[in-house]
């Protein structure tokens, strides 16, 4: 490429910077000068002059006053540089402030107040850290002022000494104050981190704490405009292999009915050891038995027997007849032949 072209390129493109700030600023007069021919009345706003990053001091060369509609001034903005100082102290920014951006009285810390965490929370909130490694903590992803939702990872022992796990959503859309011992939303490179603060209410801060021993903590990174909560479930390790619920609960019958067959056979072994030791022990006894020796036998005395005889009566020598005489009975005495 020939010297003289380069030069045309440069100048050609210097040129065209120059030509849109001129229309810029021509524009910007423009419109400075429509509105006061409208009768807009005007005020001003007092908007950082430089970036400003979290922890930052506030001075007079960092800030400047520019003009703003009067109708339309933020709420917590300062309309003088004088106003923003204000106080004993210095002050300090507690957020991210870009160029131009009004400085409004939520996005700094009181006369002599310091940039720290009890300064970002907002109204009866607290801030609690929840301990993270390189996964659970999105991989150091998760930046101050992100929104993410904290889950719960949980392994207990049921009626039948079975360990099964699962995961809860324990809270939804939590504001991160700080990664580790940083707060500052301006920050954008990826660190692994220990720790991660989040904004709570004392509620859901007792929760955190309690669950902090109860199972284990982990992070899920929510879109930066969503922040509405939205319906979960329990996850188990069925859900992991698609099983259905009719699947566990045949799988379960199965191991019911082995389970109470494994228990019938032990109890059919415990009869039948049960016979075997008796038979045994009756067998032991009968050899004890015949392992001891008759007793001698002692002639008894001659028992006497009594005997019982029948003996026939004599008849008596005589005997008594009756004998009837028409109805008249006559009675005789006659003896008794032989």
């Amino acid at each position: 490429m020939r010297a003289n072209t380069l030069i045309m390129i440069i100048l050609a493109g210097v040129f065209g910077v120059l030509a849109v700030v001129l229309v810029n600023m021509w524009l910007a007069s423009q419109r400075s000068a429509m509105a006061e021919a409208n009768g807009v009345q005007r005020d001003t706003v007092v908007v950082a002059a430089v970036p400003l990053k979290f922890g930052d001091t506030l001075t007079s060369d960092k800030l400047r006053e520019i003009a703003w509609p009067a109708g339309a001034v933020p709420t917590g903005a300062f309309k003088t540089t004088k106003d923003a100082l204000a106080g004993e102290g210095v002050k300090q920014a507690l957020q991210t402030i870009g160029t131009n951006e009004p400085v409004l009285a939520t996005k700094i810390t009181g006369p002599g107040q310091r940039a720290t965490l009890s300064a970002v929370l907002g109204e009866g909130m607290k801030a609690v850290s929840i301990r993270v490694n390189d996964v659970l903590g999105v991989a150091g992803f998760v930046f101050p002022g992100d929104r993410v939702d904290i889950l719960l990872t949980r392994t207990v022992r049921d009626n039948e000494g079975t360990d099964k796990s699962f995961v809860d959503v324990l809270l939804q859309s939590m504001k991160v104050l700080a990664v580790d011992q940083v707060a500052d939303e301006s920050k954008d490179s990826p660190t692994v981190v220990k720790a991660v603060t989040v904004e709570a209410s004392t509620k859901d801060a007792q929760k955190l704490t309690l669950a902090a021993g109860a199972g284990q903590l982990s992070l899920a990174l929510r879109q930066a405009a969503a922040s509405k909560g939205e319906t979960t479930g329990r996850v188990t390790l069925s859900d992991l292999t698609g099983e259905t619920p009719d699947d566990v609960a045949k799988r379960q019958a199965e191991l019911d009915k082995q389970a109470a067959a494994a228990a019938e056979r032990k109890r059919a072994d415990d009869r039948i050891a049960g016979l075997t030791q008796a038979v045994e022990r009756v067998g032991s006894k009968l050899d004890d038995l015949s392992k001891v020796k008759p007793a001698p036998a002692v002639a008894s005395e001659p028992q006497v027997q009594e005997v019982v005889k029948y003996v026939q009566p004599e008849p008596p020598a005589r005997a008594t007849i009756g004998v009837f005489r028409g109805i008249k009975l006559e009675t005789y005495d006659v003896p008794r032949q032989k």
